[in-house]
């Protein structure tokens, strides 16, 4: 039978009717030429060794071997996703690396992790990719109309409104293709696509593929599943080390290898030759492998027209997150139970009247100053860290899509800076209300609320900036204690700054609650009122703070502004390595 033509029983109706009429018939397909693909990583092991190879239009290839044998990445090298260090890679004639951006666009990049949010109903998933991933101005019922044709070709639309949580394993890894089959790409590369399915559900998945191939896309996945090698037109068998071992058709391989089976293969490759021998052993026998190379017609990729701008790109990201957010339950409301419950412990932990000038209490001034700021840092604090982390698959495949990361950082400041000044607002009418703050103008508390703005927008930034540079949610966790302490100890509440040691006054530098503690301190006239009020504690408790709240509120703004700048960046610098971070 032809490649992408077989017949395979029990296929979904809905896959029959790819490239029938229903507008989901994919672009043509395309020729894939790599030579001499080599790729070595940090301590110098070489991950991918001198790897030459040819797909053919409409091709299911897959790429087999044991653990550790480079196939992820050969397969990122193909896909344009991670490029080697060496060699290159031609598609329909044209060598990527200086076109790789418009075909990317044509292309379609399925990783192992989920690449959809599971909070979201399916077809609101593919909605929110659409508008990322459509050209600019694509109108809604065009979107509609793809998002449609998606869920029909991978027989999902009575599926649509379900949770992606909810759906079973092989739902969730085709609900990942018809994300990308919204753009009707050329290709697919998929990385283990039926890893952890059970083999029913991994055999569906596999005839999804041939359906797509069929309908005019070259396939190529890595697998380590020998049951997924009957599925291909040819196979891409590496050694350890990345060597290449083989390339041809599952028989083939069988007859090259001189085994029963293709478990067997495994076991050879693994047991007897070195990987370098098993190279040599196919490079001599490479001469009937001519496909390598076989002429191409030098057509370039026709992009499918301008992608959104990044204003575009904020909405719908800073829309996708809103109802992430708000359809997780239990997220939502730790992010507004948590504020409530720290605020009612404020309100029993502090007495009434601690500001009142007759008869100040100037160490219960002090810990409300200071808990108050340190309440803002916390929530902004916890609600960024675990934000970008989560997302970290669905980020990098988005940005080789073309989403841009500032407006992806600034969707998220957008939809939870809200939630934090909501929170901040509450701390302080709820505080007044009950006198634990004194009774002041609202100029007054316009400027401390504009002060626990600042600090939680800052605190908010850092959390970002932390949630972009660990690796996985336990690291995020792990990280507020040690972010939180500093913020205590040498925020120059507990312990004045200018009796610390040399170093911690050099830290107290860089810690935002410090100046958040001295601007609202100023903001309230606490100086003043520790010196003139009816407390002969006062003025020998200003005296050993120094010069601790006397410069302008604007200074202080100022001091918080620019941590904000620079957590942004860094989280930017970070998202940066982050979207393009080697996966092997």
């Amino acid at each position: 039978m032809g490649r992408g033509q077989r017949e395979e029983e029990r296929d979904p109706p809905a896959l029959a009717s790819l490239g029938a009429g229903t507008g989901t018939s994919l672009r043509r397909s395309v020729r894939i030429r790599a030579e001499n693909l080599t790729r070595r990583v940090r301590t110098g092991a070489t991950v991918l060794h001198d790897v030459s190879l040819s797909i053919e239009p409409g091709e299911v290839v897959g790429i087999v071997g044991g653990s550790g044998t480079g196939k992820t990445t050969l397969l990122e090298a193909l896909a344009g996703v991670q490029a080697a260090e060496a060699g290159a890679v031609w598609f329909d004639g044209v060598e990527i690396s200086g076109s790789i951006e418009a075909w990317r666009q044509v292309l379609g990049y399925v990783p192992q992790d989920d690449i959809i949010h599971a909070d979201l109903p399916l077809a609101r998933t593919l909605r929110y990719a659409a508008g990322l991933r459509l050209p600019s101005g694509t109108s809604p019922q065009e979107i509609e109309q793809a998002v449609t044709e998606a869920l029909r070709a991978l027989d999902l639309q009575e599926r649509a409104d379900v949770p992606v949580g909810s759906l079973s394993g092989g739902q969730r890894k085709r609900a990942s293709i018809a994300v990308e089959l919204l753009t009707h790409p050329r290709a697919f590369f998929l990385d283990e696509p039926t890893s952890g399915l059970d083999p029913a559900t991994g055999a569906e998945l596999l005839r999804v593929l041939r359906r797509l191939a069929a309908a005019g896309a070259t396939i190529v996945f890595t697998t380590h599943a020998p049951q997924d090698i009957s599925a291909c037109d040819r196979i891409v068998f590496l050694a350890k080390g990345g060597h290449l071992a083989f390339l041809g058709t599952p028989a083939e391989a069988i007859a090259y290898f001189d085994v029963p089976s293709v478990e067997r293969i495994y076991e050879r490759l693994a047991a007897e030759e070195s990987p370098e021998a098993w190279a040599a052993r196919f490079r001599d026998r490479r001469a009937v492998a001519a496909g390598a190379n076989s002429p191409a017609s030098a057509e370039p990729a026709a992009p499918l027209g301008p992608r959104p701008g990044p204003a575009a790109q904020w909405w719908v990201l800073t829309r996708r997150t809103f109802e992430t957010l708000v359809r997780n339950r239990l997220t939502l409301a730790i992010l507004v139970g948590s504020p409530v419950m720290v605020v009612a412990m404020f309100t029993i932990l502090f007495r009434p009247g601690a500001f009142d000038p007759r008869r100040p209490e100037p160490s219960a001034i002090l810990m409300i100053l200071f808990w108050i700021t340190f309440a803002a840092f916390f929530f902004g604090l916890t609600y960024g860290l675990l934000q970008i982390v989560t997302e970290r698959a669905i980020l990098r495949r988005e940005h080789l899509g073309g989403v841009g990361l500032g407006p992806y950082l600034l969707s998220k400041v957008a939809v939870l800076l809200p939630f934090l000044l909501a929170v901040n607002v509450l701390m302080l009418l709820v505080l007044r209300a009950l006198d634990r703050l004194p009774a002041d103008s609202l100029r007054t508390y316009l400027s401390v609320g504009g002060t626990l703005a600042l600090l939680a927008t800052a605190a908010l930034a850092l959390g970002l900036l932390t949630s972009a540079g660990v690796a996985n949610p336990s690291q995020a966790t792990l990280a507020l204690p040690l972010l939180s302490f500093p913020a205590v100890l040498f925020s120059g509440a507990i312990l004045p700054v200018h009796i610390m040691a040399g170093v911690g006054k050099a830290i107290s530098l860089v810690i935002p609650v410090r100046w958040a503690f001295e601007a609202v301190g100023r903001a309230l006239g606490v100086r003043e009122l520790l010196m003139e009020g009816g407390s002969p504690l006062g003025p020998p408790l200003v005296a050993s703070y120094g010069a601790a709240g006397l410069q302008p509120i604007g200074v202080y703004w100022a001091i918080l502004a620019g941590f904000i700048v620079a957590f942004l960046v860094g989280a930017r610098l970070l998202l940066q390595r982050t979207a393009t971070a080697k996966t092997r």
